[in-house]
């Protein structure tokens, strides 16, 4: 099982930019599909980005041409570099394995705010 720790969230204005970090733990992290999620309150989460070990990439209409997501193997690691941010997507940000997810960790909280 992959273990995953997100990190890099914070206090950012609106239009700003902010790049998360995703650091996974297990063999098979380079192998697996991760994908980043969001869930605002009163709401399901959803999934905002994912990749494959490939490096393939998807993402949720809502935020083409805002948010890339890439990978460093070599270091374990799975970022979501965010730009034009918005108000509304003040949330916290997890990530996980794709399309099954393990258990959630605490996420990391993005306040997009003036």
């Amino acid at each position: 099982q992959v273990q995953l720790v997100e990190s890099g969230g914070g206090l950012v204005q609106p239009g700003g930019s902010l790049r998360l970090s995703c650091v996974g733990s297990g063999s098979i992290f380079s192998m697996s599909f991760i994908g980043w999620y969001r869930q605002a309150p009163g709401n399901q989460r959803e999934l905002v980005a994912r990749i494959s070990s490939g490096r393939s990439t998807n993402y949720a209409q809502s935020v083409k041409g805002r948010l890339t997501i890439s990978r460093d193997n070599a270091k374990n690691t799975v970022y979501l570099q965010m730009s034009s941010l918005k108000p509304r997507e003040t949330t916290v940000y997890y990530c996980n394995t794709y399309p099954s997810p393990g258990p959630w960790g605490e996420g990391t909280l993005v306040t997009v705010s003036s």
